[in-house]
Protein backbone atom coordinates (compact mmCIF):
# COMPACT_ATOMS: atom_id res chain seq x y z
CA UNK A 1 0.00 0.00 0.00
CA UNK A 2 1.39 3.42 -0.97
CA UNK A 3 1.01 6.36 1.38
CA UNK A 4 0.96 10.06 0.72
CA UNK A 5 1.14 12.31 3.78
CA UNK A 6 -0.03 15.84 3.24
CA UNK A 7 2.24 17.46 5.79
CA UNK A 8 4.82 20.03 4.72
CA UNK A 9 3.94 20.44 1.07
CA UNK A 10 4.24 23.85 -0.53
CA UNK A 11 1.03 25.18 -1.98
CA UNK A 12 0.97 25.95 -5.66
CA UNK A 13 -1.16 28.97 -6.38
CA UNK A 14 -3.13 29.07 -9.60
CA UNK A 15 -5.16 31.92 -10.94
CA UNK A 16 -8.69 30.89 -11.80
CA UNK A 17 -11.71 32.95 -12.67
CA UNK A 18 -14.16 32.51 -9.78
CA UNK A 19 -17.41 30.86 -10.78
CA UNK A 20 -20.74 32.61 -10.48
CA UNK A 21 -22.27 31.67 -7.13
CA UNK A 22 -26.05 31.69 -6.55
CA UNK A 23 -27.02 34.24 -3.89
CA UNK A 24 -29.13 31.67 -2.03
CA UNK A 25 -26.21 29.25 -1.52
CA UNK A 26 -25.40 28.77 2.18
CA UNK A 27 -21.80 29.03 3.39
CA UNK A 28 -20.44 25.71 4.63
CA UNK A 29 -18.96 25.69 8.14
CA UNK A 30 -17.22 22.33 7.76
CA UNK A 31 -16.80 19.47 5.27
CA UNK A 32 -15.65 15.95 6.15
CA UNK A 33 -14.03 14.12 3.23
CA UNK A 34 -13.39 10.44 2.57
CA UNK A 35 -10.29 9.77 0.39
CA UNK A 36 -11.64 7.57 -2.41
CA UNK A 37 -8.83 7.47 -4.99
CA UNK A 38 -9.03 7.44 -8.76
CA UNK A 39 -9.89 4.94 -11.51
CA UNK A 40 -6.27 3.85 -12.11
CA UNK A 41 -4.36 3.01 -8.92
CA UNK A 42 -0.62 3.73 -8.67
CA UNK A 43 1.21 0.48 -9.62
CA UNK A 44 -1.99 -1.40 -8.95
CA UNK A 45 -1.87 -0.43 -5.28
CA UNK A 46 -4.35 1.45 -3.16
CA UNK A 47 -3.15 4.96 -2.45
CA UNK A 48 -3.82 6.01 1.13
CA UNK A 49 -3.95 9.70 2.02
CA UNK A 50 -3.48 11.02 5.55
CA UNK A 51 -3.00 14.44 7.07
CA UNK A 52 -0.76 15.58 9.91
CA UNK A 53 -0.68 19.32 9.28
CA UNK A 54 -4.39 20.16 9.38
CA UNK A 55 -3.87 23.90 8.93
CA UNK A 56 -1.90 23.28 5.73
CA UNK A 57 -4.49 20.83 4.41
CA UNK A 58 -7.26 23.36 5.06
CA UNK A 59 -5.36 26.05 3.15
CA UNK A 60 -4.72 23.60 0.32
CA UNK A 61 -8.36 22.50 0.16
CA UNK A 62 -9.78 26.00 0.24
CA UNK A 63 -7.36 27.22 -2.44
CA UNK A 64 -8.61 24.76 -5.03
CA UNK A 65 -12.24 24.24 -3.94
CA UNK A 66 -13.33 27.69 -2.76
CA UNK A 67 -16.67 28.69 -4.31
CA UNK A 68 -17.53 25.06 -5.15
CA UNK A 69 -21.13 24.21 -4.31
CA UNK A 70 -21.43 20.73 -2.80
CA UNK A 71 -23.79 18.50 -0.88
CA UNK A 72 -23.42 15.17 0.90
CA UNK A 73 -22.35 12.41 -1.49
CA UNK A 74 -20.65 14.78 -3.95
CA UNK A 75 -17.02 14.36 -5.06
CA UNK A 76 -14.17 16.87 -5.03
CA UNK A 77 -11.11 16.22 -7.21
CA UNK A 78 -7.53 17.20 -6.45
CA UNK A 79 -5.80 19.15 -9.21
CA UNK A 80 -2.28 19.69 -7.85
CA UNK A 81 -0.60 17.08 -5.65
CA UNK A 82 -2.52 14.01 -6.83
CA UNK A 83 -4.34 15.08 -10.00
CA UNK A 84 -7.83 13.58 -10.35
CA UNK A 85 -7.69 12.00 -6.89
CA UNK A 86 -11.27 11.93 -5.60
CA UNK A 87 -12.54 12.91 -2.16
CA UNK A 88 -16.13 12.06 -1.28
CA UNK A 89 -18.15 14.46 0.87
CA UNK A 90 -19.43 12.24 3.70
CA UNK A 91 -20.68 14.97 6.03
CA UNK A 92 -21.05 18.73 6.07
CA UNK A 93 -22.82 21.61 7.79
CA UNK A 94 -25.32 22.96 6.98
CA UNK A 95 -26.57 19.47 6.16
CA UNK A 96 -28.48 20.73 3.13
CA UNK A 97 -25.20 21.61 1.44
CA UNK A 98 -23.80 24.92 0.32
CA UNK A 99 -20.75 26.80 -0.88
CA UNK A 100 -17.14 26.29 0.21
CA UNK A 101 -15.66 29.56 1.49
CA UNK A 102 -12.29 30.73 2.84
CA UNK A 103 -13.63 29.95 6.34
CA UNK A 104 -14.83 26.37 5.67
CA UNK A 105 -13.11 23.74 7.82
CA UNK A 106 -11.98 20.47 6.18
CA UNK A 107 -11.34 17.10 7.84
CA UNK A 108 -10.37 13.73 6.38
CA UNK A 109 -12.58 10.90 7.60
CA UNK A 110 -9.61 8.63 8.34
CA UNK A 111 -8.15 11.42 10.51
CA UNK A 112 -11.46 12.65 11.85
CA UNK A 113 -12.42 11.53 15.31
CA UNK A 114 -15.52 13.36 16.52
CA UNK A 115 -14.68 14.67 19.97
CA UNK A 116 -18.12 14.40 21.42
CA UNK A 117 -18.73 15.75 24.86
CA UNK A 118 -18.14 13.44 27.82
CA UNK A 119 -21.11 11.25 28.63
CA UNK A 120 -22.91 12.80 31.56
CA UNK A 121 -25.82 11.30 33.38
CA UNK A 122 -28.94 12.61 31.68
CA UNK A 123 -30.75 15.25 33.71
CA UNK A 124 -34.38 16.25 33.23
CA UNK A 125 -35.98 19.61 33.93
CA UNK A 126 -38.01 17.97 36.71
CA UNK A 127 -34.79 17.11 38.52
CA UNK A 128 -33.85 20.78 38.63
CA UNK A 129 -36.09 21.73 41.54
CA UNK A 130 -37.36 25.30 41.53
CA UNK A 131 -35.62 27.92 39.37
CA UNK A 132 -38.86 28.55 37.45
CA UNK A 133 -37.67 31.88 36.05
CA UNK A 134 -34.43 30.32 34.81
CA UNK A 135 -36.28 27.46 33.14
CA UNK A 136 -38.70 29.87 31.49
CA UNK A 137 -35.87 31.97 30.06
CA UNK A 138 -34.10 28.84 28.79
CA UNK A 139 -37.05 27.89 26.58
CA UNK A 140 -35.74 30.18 23.83
CA UNK A 141 -32.41 28.32 23.97
CA UNK A 142 -34.28 25.07 23.36
CA UNK A 143 -36.04 26.61 20.36
CA UNK A 144 -32.70 27.78 18.97
CA UNK A 145 -31.01 24.40 19.40
CA UNK A 146 -33.94 22.75 17.64
CA UNK A 147 -33.74 25.11 14.66
CA UNK A 148 -30.61 27.34 14.53
CA UNK A 149 -31.25 28.50 10.95
CA UNK A 150 -34.55 30.11 12.00
CA UNK A 151 -32.81 32.67 14.20
CA UNK A 152 -29.88 33.71 12.01
CA UNK A 153 -28.11 36.71 13.55
CA UNK A 154 -30.77 36.94 16.29
CA UNK A 155 -29.66 33.75 18.03
CA UNK A 156 -29.48 33.51 21.86
CA UNK A 157 -25.83 32.45 21.71
CA UNK A 158 -24.22 33.72 24.94
CA UNK A 159 -25.98 33.14 28.27
CA UNK A 160 -24.69 33.85 31.79
CA UNK A 161 -25.97 31.77 34.71
CA UNK A 162 -25.32 33.41 38.07
CA UNK A 163 -26.20 32.75 41.69
CA UNK A 164 -25.01 30.95 44.84
CA UNK A 165 -23.10 27.67 44.42
CA UNK A 166 -25.09 24.45 44.38
CA UNK A 167 -28.31 26.01 43.10
CA UNK A 168 -28.53 24.02 39.86
CA UNK A 169 -26.61 26.00 37.24
CA UNK A 170 -24.71 22.98 35.92
CA UNK A 171 -27.77 20.74 36.30
CA UNK A 172 -29.88 23.05 34.14
CA UNK A 173 -27.20 23.07 31.42
CA UNK A 174 -27.27 19.26 31.45
CA UNK A 175 -31.07 19.33 31.35
CA UNK A 176 -30.95 21.59 28.28
CA UNK A 177 -28.62 19.12 26.55
CA UNK A 178 -30.87 16.19 27.52
CA UNK A 179 -34.05 17.97 26.45
CA UNK A 180 -32.65 18.83 23.01
CA UNK A 181 -30.44 15.73 22.62
CA UNK A 182 -27.34 17.77 21.78
CA UNK A 183 -23.68 17.41 22.85
CA UNK A 184 -22.66 19.25 26.01
CA UNK A 185 -19.06 20.44 26.33
CA UNK A 186 -18.62 21.11 30.05
CA UNK A 187 -15.36 22.63 31.26
CA UNK A 188 -14.13 24.66 34.21
CA UNK A 189 -12.58 27.98 33.28
CA UNK A 190 -9.30 27.13 35.02
CA UNK A 191 -8.89 24.10 32.73
CA UNK A 192 -8.57 26.48 29.79
CA UNK A 193 -5.27 27.86 31.09
CA UNK A 194 -2.39 25.96 29.49
CA UNK A 195 1.10 25.24 30.76
CA UNK A 196 2.75 27.34 28.06
CA UNK A 197 2.05 30.58 26.24
CA UNK A 198 -0.36 29.88 23.41
CA UNK A 199 -1.86 26.74 24.97
CA UNK A 200 -4.91 28.55 26.31
CA UNK A 201 -5.96 30.11 23.02
CA UNK A 202 -5.47 26.74 21.28
CA UNK A 203 -7.74 25.06 23.84
CA UNK A 204 -10.43 27.68 23.28
CA UNK A 205 -10.14 27.29 19.50
CA UNK A 206 -10.26 23.48 19.77
CA UNK A 207 -13.25 23.61 22.12
CA UNK A 208 -15.30 25.75 19.73
CA UNK A 209 -14.12 23.83 16.67
CA UNK A 210 -15.31 20.55 18.20
CA UNK A 211 -18.62 22.09 19.20
CA UNK A 212 -19.06 23.58 15.70
CA UNK A 213 -18.43 20.19 14.10
CA UNK A 214 -21.17 18.62 16.23
CA UNK A 215 -23.83 21.30 16.05
CA UNK A 216 -26.23 22.04 17.49
CA UNK A 217 -24.29 21.93 20.75
CA UNK A 218 -23.78 23.61 24.14
CA UNK A 219 -20.52 24.82 25.65
CA UNK A 220 -20.79 25.25 29.42
CA UNK A 221 -17.93 27.15 31.09
CA UNK A 222 -18.14 26.82 34.87
CA UNK A 223 -16.53 29.20 37.37
CA UNK A 224 -16.02 31.92 34.76
CA UNK A 225 -14.85 34.37 37.43
CA UNK A 226 -11.68 32.28 37.85
CA UNK A 227 -10.33 33.82 34.63
CA UNK A 228 -12.55 36.84 34.02
CA UNK A 229 -12.43 38.94 37.18
CA UNK A 230 -12.48 42.69 36.78
CA UNK A 231 -9.06 44.35 36.76
CA UNK A 232 -9.89 46.02 40.08
CA UNK A 233 -9.94 42.60 41.77
CA UNK A 234 -6.87 41.06 40.15
CA UNK A 235 -3.91 41.84 37.92
CA UNK A 236 -4.37 39.67 34.83
CA UNK A 237 -1.49 37.32 34.07
CA UNK A 238 -0.36 37.04 30.46
CA UNK A 239 -1.55 33.45 30.02
CA UNK A 240 -4.96 34.25 31.51
CA UNK A 241 -5.27 37.37 29.36
CA UNK A 242 -4.59 35.21 26.31
CA UNK A 243 -7.47 32.87 27.25
CA UNK A 244 -9.82 35.79 27.85
CA UNK A 245 -8.98 37.37 24.49
CA UNK A 246 -9.52 34.07 22.67
CA UNK A 247 -12.85 33.61 24.46
CA UNK A 248 -13.91 37.15 23.55
CA UNK A 249 -13.25 36.35 19.90
CA UNK A 250 -15.55 33.32 20.06
CA UNK A 251 -18.26 35.13 22.03
CA UNK A 252 -18.21 37.98 19.51
CA UNK A 253 -19.17 35.46 16.83
CA UNK A 254 -16.35 36.44 14.50
CA UNK A 255 -16.17 32.82 13.36
CA UNK A 256 -19.97 32.58 13.17
CA UNK A 257 -20.41 29.51 15.40
CA UNK A 258 -23.88 28.72 14.08
CA UNK A 259 -25.72 26.26 16.31
CA UNK A 260 -23.36 26.66 19.27
CA UNK A 261 -24.72 28.10 22.53
CA UNK A 262 -22.20 29.28 25.11
CA UNK A 263 -23.39 29.19 28.72
CA UNK A 264 -21.06 30.43 31.44
CA UNK A 265 -21.65 30.24 35.18
CA UNK A 266 -20.45 32.42 38.02
CA UNK A 267 -21.26 32.98 41.67
CA UNK A 268 -20.28 36.66 41.51
CA UNK A 269 -21.40 38.42 38.31
CA UNK A 270 -20.63 41.86 39.73
CA UNK A 271 -16.94 40.89 39.95
CA UNK A 272 -16.64 39.94 36.27
CA UNK A 273 -14.63 42.04 33.86
CA UNK A 274 -17.07 44.20 31.91
CA UNK A 275 -15.48 43.24 28.57
CA UNK A 276 -16.52 39.63 29.22
CA UNK A 277 -19.84 40.30 30.94
CA UNK A 278 -21.06 42.60 28.17
CA UNK A 279 -20.78 39.73 25.65
CA UNK A 280 -23.58 37.80 27.37
CA UNK A 281 -26.89 39.07 26.03
CA UNK A 282 -28.90 37.24 28.71
CA UNK A 283 -28.19 36.90 32.43
CA UNK A 284 -30.22 34.30 34.30
CA UNK A 285 -30.35 34.29 38.10
CA UNK A 286 -30.41 31.14 40.22
CA UNK A 287 -31.82 31.47 43.74
CA UNK A 288 -31.54 29.49 46.96
CA UNK A 289 -34.44 27.03 47.42
CA UNK A 290 -37.42 28.08 49.54
CA UNK A 291 -39.26 25.80 52.00
CA UNK A 292 -41.38 24.04 49.38
CA UNK A 293 -38.39 23.55 47.08
CA UNK A 294 -36.24 22.10 49.86
CA UNK A 295 -38.97 19.57 50.62
CA UNK A 296 -39.10 18.61 46.93
CA UNK A 297 -35.30 18.23 46.91
CA UNK A 298 -35.45 15.97 49.97
CA UNK A 299 -38.19 13.85 48.42
CA UNK A 300 -36.47 13.67 45.03
CA UNK A 301 -33.18 12.39 46.44
CA UNK A 302 -34.93 10.07 48.90
CA UNK A 303 -36.66 8.35 45.97
CA UNK A 304 -33.33 7.81 44.23
CA UNK A 305 -31.58 6.22 47.19
CA UNK A 306 -30.67 2.53 46.94
CA UNK A 307 -32.40 1.81 50.26
CA UNK A 308 -35.66 3.10 51.73
CA UNK A 309 -35.96 6.27 53.80
CA UNK A 310 -38.32 5.65 56.70
CA UNK A 311 -38.58 9.17 58.03
CA UNK A 312 -40.85 12.21 57.93
CA UNK A 313 -38.92 14.50 55.59
CA UNK A 314 -41.15 17.49 56.36
CA UNK A 315 -39.46 17.63 59.75
CA UNK A 316 -36.23 18.73 58.06
CA UNK A 317 -37.57 21.54 55.88
CA UNK A 318 -36.91 24.20 58.50
CA UNK A 319 -33.69 22.56 59.69
CA UNK A 320 -32.20 22.64 56.18
CA UNK A 321 -32.96 26.34 55.73
CA UNK A 322 -29.99 28.05 54.09
CA UNK A 323 -28.84 24.85 52.38
CA UNK A 324 -28.69 24.47 48.62
CA UNK A 325 -29.57 21.27 46.78
CA UNK A 326 -25.99 20.03 46.66
CA UNK A 327 -25.49 20.49 50.42
CA UNK A 328 -28.73 18.66 51.19
CA UNK A 329 -27.57 15.72 49.11
CA UNK A 330 -23.87 15.60 50.00
CA UNK A 331 -23.83 16.76 53.63
CA UNK A 332 -27.20 15.56 54.90
CA UNK A 333 -28.59 12.58 52.99
CA UNK A 334 -25.39 10.87 51.83
CA UNK A 335 -23.85 10.47 55.34
CA UNK A 336 -27.13 8.97 56.57
CA UNK A 337 -27.09 6.50 53.66
CA UNK A 338 -23.48 5.50 54.34
CA UNK A 339 -24.23 4.96 58.03
CA UNK A 340 -27.15 2.64 57.25
CA UNK A 341 -25.13 0.65 54.68
CA UNK A 342 -22.20 0.22 57.09
CA UNK A 343 -24.61 -1.18 59.66
CA UNK A 344 -26.12 -3.56 57.07
CA UNK A 345 -29.57 -2.03 57.38
CA UNK A 346 -32.18 -1.89 54.63
CA UNK A 347 -33.47 1.58 55.44
CA UNK A 348 -32.52 5.02 56.72
CA UNK A 349 -34.32 5.95 59.92
CA UNK A 350 -35.47 9.16 61.52
CA UNK A 351 -32.72 8.67 64.10
CA UNK A 352 -30.06 8.60 61.36
CA UNK A 353 -31.24 11.89 59.92
CA UNK A 354 -31.56 13.50 63.35
CA UNK A 355 -27.95 12.64 64.18
CA UNK A 356 -26.65 14.02 60.89
CA UNK A 357 -28.61 17.28 61.09
CA UNK A 358 -27.32 17.88 64.63
CA UNK A 359 -23.73 17.51 63.40
CA UNK A 360 -24.37 19.91 60.53
CA UNK A 361 -25.87 22.55 62.84
CA UNK A 362 -23.01 22.12 65.33
CA UNK A 363 -20.30 22.40 62.66
CA UNK A 364 -21.92 25.43 61.05
CA UNK A 365 -22.07 27.40 64.32
CA UNK A 366 -19.55 30.28 64.08
CA UNK A 367 -16.70 30.09 66.58
CA UNK A 368 -15.90 33.15 68.66
CA UNK A 369 -12.13 33.29 68.29
CA UNK A 370 -11.59 36.48 70.24
CA UNK A 371 -14.06 36.25 73.12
Amino acid sequence: MSNINISNLKLKKTLQKPPVVPEEAMCLKYVILEPVGFPINVNGETLKVSVENHALFNSYAREQWENEIVKEGAYLFDSTIIPEYAFKVVSLYPKEGGIITKDTLFKLENNYKPQNSPKFKETTFEEVVGQLDAKKKCKIVIKYLENPELFGEWAPKNILFYGPPGTGKTMLARALATETDVPLYLIKATELIGDHVGDGSKQIESLYENASENTPSIIFIDELDAIALSRQFQSLRGDVSEVVNALLTELDGIKNNLGVVTIAATNNPEMLDNAIRSRFEEEIEFKMPDDNERLKILELYAEKMPIAVNADLKKYVEKTKGMNGRTIKEKFLKPALHKAILEDRESITQKDLDEIIKKIVKNSTPLNLYG
